[in-house]
């Protein structure tokens, strides 16, 4: 069963950083889109970062110059440094793999059609 297990939340002030873990398994990382996605309380899930199989990396405009996406295929892991965090990054981060995230990378707005959301990781900001 292919699955995620992502990790690496918290509560944390505006300004500070976070580096949020997501761990694949029962399939290999190597060979696919793979990216972050967030969901807000009564919102669709929006993608945040992707990192492409030809290793390009894309971002939301809002994250662009605080979030760094990366990934380990060797641990079948992929991260999310994200630094400067503001108040509208809450919400829970779910990573992803395959179509989806490359439908988000060409522009493709919400909802999205995945049936392999785990159980993600909550972020909140606040003072």
């Amino acid at each position: 069963q292919r699955q995620f297990v992502e990790s690496g939340g918290g509560l944390v002030q505006p300004g500070g950083s976070l580096r949020l873990s997501c761990v694949a398994s029962g399939f290999s990382l190597d060979g696919y889109a793979v990216g972050w996605f967030r969901q807000a309380p009564g919102k669709d899930h929006e993608g945040v970062a992707c990192s492409l199989k030809d290793g390009t990396a894309r971002y939301m405009d809002s994250v662009k110059g605080r979030f760094i996406i990366s990934r380990d295929n060797d641990k079948n892991t992929v991260y999310l440094q994200m630094n400067s965090l503001q108040l509208e990054d809450e919400g829970i981060y779910y990573c992803a793999y395959g179509a989806v995230v490359v439908a988000w990378s060409f522009g493709q707005a919400p909802p999205y059609e995945y049936d392999h959301w785990g159980q993600g990781t909550q972020v909140t900001v606040s003072s």
